[in-house]
């Protein structure tokens, strides 16, 4: 009796924070139809090329807090959510890349936002950027790719890389189980309050050794303003963001593989690597750099995977230097 009077509890204190979430925190942009559900793009600035930014995995618009400002001041700018993520609806169609390609076509397209286009995007988003330009190479004048995931590790993925995708989406769903009790927001809201042993406690008895990777991303997400830190929460309360999480993770070696067997991309293209990368990204990230008769990689020192956090001004001087070669 006691335990389904606090999952109802839970579930009671989990909707009137969504409905707050909802008052407190309006889309930066605005939602444009795609297909099957509106997305939610953020556009900034004036001029041609648009420069198109494409989010990894999990993240969202605001994950370009700190490099879409300082290029919107160059030309056009949009940053969107994918569907179930951020401020995006769920779509139900299947999440494989030539789906996600044909969205963000569409919402481009309806939001009045015409080429030609720069693809910026960060890891997991380079699969989708380089499906776009494999499709609708006239639409595109220009790739910037920030540590791009390995198409090739994940096409056809080792049987290490099979159990973490496997747990990444078994987490996944447990998350948005979590968080539709109410568990994840109380846990977060304890976190943000100073708490620390309680909210560690939770993650590992949830997720066991996610809880480190969980804490890394927190560790990341504190690099952008302080002021995009409660909308981020906002959106890890949301059991619908878990749910897309897991769809895109059972989506990746299918996506992998379409990028995986194209090696000709007739664009200027930069790879930016992370100066962590190990030795088979930087090798994957120089073999998509001759895939361009103009491609160039660049190691990154000091910076992690997330370089748009960790060194915003080499991906900020990427683009412009790609918005000015397109310009000529």
């Amino acid at each position: 009796m006691l335990a389904a009077l606090a999952l109802v509890a839970g579930a009671v204190y989990q909707a009137l924070g969504r409905a707050s979430d909802k008052r407190r925190f309006p889309p930066p942009g605005r939602l444009v139809d795609a297909g099957g559900g509106r997305l939610h793009v953020d556009a900034r600035g004036e001029g041609a090329p648009v420069v198109v930014f494409e989010a990894g995995i999990a993240a969202t618009s605001l994950s370009w807090r700190l490099v879409q400002p300082e290029v919107a001041r160059l030309t056009r700018t949009v940053s969107y959510d994918r569907a179930w993520l951020g401020w995006s609806e769920p779509i139900l169609k299947p999440r494989n890349i030539w789906q996600v390609v044909e969205e963000l076509r569409a919402l481009l397209d309806r939001a009045g936002l015409g080429g030609p286009r720069i693809l910026v995007a960060h890891s997991y988003g380079a699969l989708v950027a380089l499906a776009y330009a494999a499709r609708y190479p006239a639409e595109v004048c220009g790739m910037v790719l920030v540590d791009p995931v390995a198409a090739s590790e994940w096409a056809e993925p080792s049987a290490s890389r099979r159990k973490m995708l496997r747990r990444g989406i078994l987490l996944s769903r447990r998350g948005r189980l979590l968080a539709s009790l109410g568990i994840v927001r109380a846990t977060l809201s304890l976190l943000a309050g100073g708490a620390r042993r309680l909210p560690k406690l939770v993650a590992r008895v949830s997720s066991g050794r996610g809880a480190v990777f969980t804490e890394q991303i927190a560790n990341q997400i504190r690099k952008l303003p302080h002021a995009v830190w409660p909308m981020i929460q906002s959106h890890w309360c949301d059991p619908k963001c878990f749910e897309g999480m897991a769809r895109y993770l059972e989506a990746l070696p299918e996506s992998a593989t379409v990028v995986a067997s194209t090696d000709v991309y007739p664009v200027p293209l930069t790879v930016l690597s992370a100066g962590n990368a190990t030795a088979a990204d930087r090798a994957e990230h120089q073999r998509l750099a001759r895939c361009s008769l103009q491609g160039r990689n660049e190691i990154v020192m000091d910076s992690g995977h997330w370089i748009q956090l960790d060194r915003p001004e080499i991906v900020i001087q990427a683009i412009s230097e790609m918005v000015m070669q397109s310009r000529l």
